[in-house]
């Protein structure tokens, strides 16, 4: 999968203000992942959009009282948030968030995206975002050796104790792009929604690890 630094979430009724959002966003030289244009062929649907968000920088969210409702966008969202993906809600209607999604959007920066025309709603988020991404990008690091395949069965076994099957497509996903061990470690503690649990599952790793002969 192509890595895209942002990441648009609507629900089904918006999809056509979505899909204008996207025009707008890459006319100005931004990469975006939308469903289901980026979903490829026969992938599970569900696998790429966490691939897709984990691989993203911001989270654009066609906000609306759609939207508000829909159990996809609150999965969405809380899994953005739980991956310290930035969310940027992008209101097209004068709705507030609710239930969960007012736990998670409460704090964030807003673009009210009303009354029409939607053109300089677009131009406004298209700045920020490009200052944003700017502002956000990550300093390049040096390359450290990859883990062995006896290292991630370790880790997908140590994962799995708190998350599930789940674990192995996280294992491998994780593992093509992390920089060593370490790293690999910690970005799979992320997927951990309990603090304890993750530093438990942290330290079980690198325990396990030191292991391996």
């Amino acid at each position: 999968m192509a890595q895209r630094p942002i990441f648009v979430s609507y629900s089904q009724s918006d999809r056509e203000v979505a899909m204008e959002l996207v025009g707008a966003v890459e006319a100005a030289g931004l990469a975006c992942w939308v469903a289901p244009r980026d979903v490829a062929p026969g992938a599970d649907w569900a696998a790429e959009i966490v691939d897709a968000i984990a691989t993203a920088r911001v989270m654009v969210l066609v906000f609306s009282a759609s939207a508000n409702t829909s159990p996809q966008v609150r999965r969405e969202v809380e899994r953005a948030v739980h991956r310290e993906v930035r969310v940027l809600p992008f209101r097209v209607a004068h709705i507030l968030p609710t239930g969960s999604l007012e736990y998670f959007l409460g704090s964030q920066h807003w673009f009210d995206a009303f009354p029409p025309p939607m053109q300089p709603h677009y131009a406004r988020l298209c700045a920020y975002l490009k200052t944003l991404l700017t502002e956000s990008a990550p300093t390049p690091t040096a390359p450290e050796s990859p883990p062995s395949e006896a290292e991630l069965k370790r880790l997908e076994r140590e994962l799995a104790r708190y998350i599930g099957p789940i674990a192995r497509h996280l294992v491998q996903r994780a593992a093509r792009r992390a920089a060593g061990t370490e790293a690999l470690i910690l970005e799979l503690g992320a997927e951990i929604e309990s603090e304890t649990e993750r530093r438990q599952f942290i330290s079980a790793g690198r325990l396990s690890l030191r292991r391996v002969s």
